[in-house]
């Protein structure tokens, strides 16, 4: 699950507190980047069992709504949502029990914010739609919590402000794993029962070895990197960029150097955008231009044996 463009904003966010933090040691900033990216799977599986969660809350009213029925006489209430067939069997994952049983804390600590998302679904056009459905099938209620999630869930303002307090390495994550949620959602099978596998920390062993890589590249070339820089700065004065310019630079530089299956328009892509959202509305063009000239004094060079695509628009 974790992959490169996460890893990407961790190592940017890590590099940042590795230059504020007076003691500098990599080994034990590599370690925080290690439980950081672990914390990001974390948060993949919290968002899963906040499904569970909601199922669970809509089981509890259900009781209540059938002893009132019983009570009173009143026709019995539709159990088709507390009943969910894919929540249900998520409930019942094997690797989900696992991570819910390890955690100091869960959703069942929050049942304001639970009721009140329970209410939302309810009140949705998606949830009335459902429950009105004539099609009954197990596709159909996986279906219906990939709608849920992506309309309610995906943004949602109230709960970013609750994970950000519930940790606070998930201040930045939530929209990459969010796409990693709605992918579960999506190859769920119901013939998998509890057995169903969830996404992988990591898909490969490769990833790992990335995310070390490129941040220790990052650090211990840094004197090298930022003359590199400078060099190519000419009419702007380097001692003036932006401080997170600089970092995002300087990371985009170790990737283009030490990975060289790494094409050089997805690496200096991939740092445009993260400068766009992390440093300065003007950081984003000026970045291109830097690392694009960067990239064309290396290749000069001889130290980059790759190709730098020109931009569509140009070709």
């Amino acid at each position: 699950m974790i992959n490169r463009e996460i890893i990407r904003i961790k190592i940017v966010q890590l590099t940042y507190a590795y230059y504020q933090n007076g003691n500098k040691n990599i080994d034990t900033a590599e370690k925080e980047l290690v439980f950081s990216l672990s914390k990001a799977y974390d948060l993949y599986n919290h968002l899963l069992a906040l499904i569970v969660a909601v199922t669970k809350e809509s089981r509890r009213r259900l009781e209540v709504l059938q002893a009132k029925a019983k009570r009173e006489g009143l026709a019995e209430p539709s159990q088709k949502f507390a009943f969910n067939r894919f929540a249900l069997q998520l409930e019942s994952n094997r690797q989900l029990s696992e991570f819910i049983g390890t955690q100091q804390s869960s959703w069942a600590d929050y049942p304001e914010f639970i009721g009140k998302l329970f209410e939302q679904i309810e009140q949705s056009q998606i949830y009335k739609d459902y429950m009105l459905a004539t099609n009954d099938s197990y596709e159909a209620d996986r279906e219906v919590w990939r709608r849920i999630y992506r309309t309610l869930i995906q943004e949602n303002d109230e709960l970013d402000a609750l994970l950000e307090e519930q940790s606070l390495y998930w201040n930045d994550d939530k929209e990459v794993v969010d796409t990693f949620v709605i992918k579960t959602i999506k190859r769920f099978d119901e013939k998998n029962g509890s057995k169903q596998e969830l996404l992988p920390e990591y898909d490969s062993e490769e990833e790992k070895d990335y995310a070390r890589k490129l941040f220790r590249a990052t650090i211990l070339n840094a004197d090298e990197y930022q003359r590199l820089m400078s060099d190519s700065s000419r009419n702007w004065d380097f001692s003036r960029l932006a401080y997170m310019d600089v970092i995002i630079m300087q990371i985009a530089i170790a990737e283009m150097l030490t990975f060289p299956s790494i094409p050089l328009s997805v690496t200096i892509n991939e740092f445009v955008e993260l400068a766009k959202y992390y440093s300065t509305p003007r950081s984003g063009g000026y970045i291109n231009g830097m690392l694009d000239a960067i990239a064309r004094h290396l290749i000069r060079q001889g130290r980059l044996m790759k190709k730098l695509e020109q931009p569509k628009e140009q070709q």
